[in-house]
């Protein structure tokens, strides 16, 4: 299997988890409900949190979610790391399906915190080009410096106009799924050495559990601290 296929197919396996898509006015009416008026709310749904949020608000925010998906993914992952070996080859891909599961639904949240416009079509669905820009991110909490030039050239080309949603021709414009692909190809490879990591942690019975559950938390908070990172660098001083 190609590393591409290899990311296309944990993508489509963690789309299928409940949780992974955001609706991003429900997401944003229940954050910002404890600091705004409903007057800011809405504001916020039409343009953007950050224009009613300061940086102390919107960073008690995103740290909020990302403590919320770190723990939920960690004592999934320790869940499925408690039968050891025997377990081993049915329960990597429920736990990598999991772990970016949850990987895709915070990077949803933290994108319209930060302002981001809606990446759902009008069905609510998430499109090839959804799934694009969620792959450079993804890319981004890896580690991948390609993935951080394609998300500065989307931010870019956001920054020049009010969408609130997704628009393809900034994309087309940026030859960002050039870019995208070229990621999906780094991360397919990333991919080989994690599910071997994550599959050596489950092999000891009972000690399986605790060692998946902190292979877990060191992989996926540093991937969404960069994340974070990422967009705080965006922000106006």
């Amino acid at each position: 299997m190609e590393t591409t296929d290899l990311w296309k197919k944990t993508l489509n396996a963690s789309l299928q988890l409940p949780f992974v898509k955001v609706e991003r006015i429900v997401f944003l009416r229940k954050e910002l409900q404890p600091y705004c008026t409903e007057e800011q709310i809405q504001i916020a749904i039409d343009d953007s949190p950050l224009k009613v949020l300061d940086k102390r608000t919107v960073n008690k925010i995103a740290n909020g979610c990302i403590s919320y998906h770190t723990t939920i993914v960690c004592a999934t992952s320790a869940l499925s790391g408690l039968p050891g070996g025997w377990f081993m080859a049915a329960a990597i891909p429920a736990d990598i399906a999991q772990f970016y599961g949850h990987i895709l639904a915070l990077t949803q949240k933290l994108l319209y915190l930060y302002g981001w416009p809606d990446l759902q079509d009008e069905n609510n669905g998430l499109t090839d080009e959804t799934l694009s820009v969620l792959t450079l991110f993804v890319g981004v909490m890896m580690g991948s410096r390609e993935a951080v030039q394609g998300v500065n050239l989307l931010t870019k080309a956001f920054a020049e106009q009010v969408v609130k949603r997704l628009p393809k021709m900034a994309l087309t414009k940026y030859a960002f799924y050039n870019i995208s692909k070229q990621v999906a190809k780094w991360i397919g490879i990333r991919l080989t050495r994690e599910t071997f990591a994550k599959g050596a942690g489950k092999v000891i019975p009972l000690i399986g559990a605790p060692v998946s559950a902190a292979i877990t938390y060191w992989t996926f908070k540093p991937m969404a601290d960069k994340l974070k990172k990422q967009l705080d660098s965006k922000l106006k001083n």
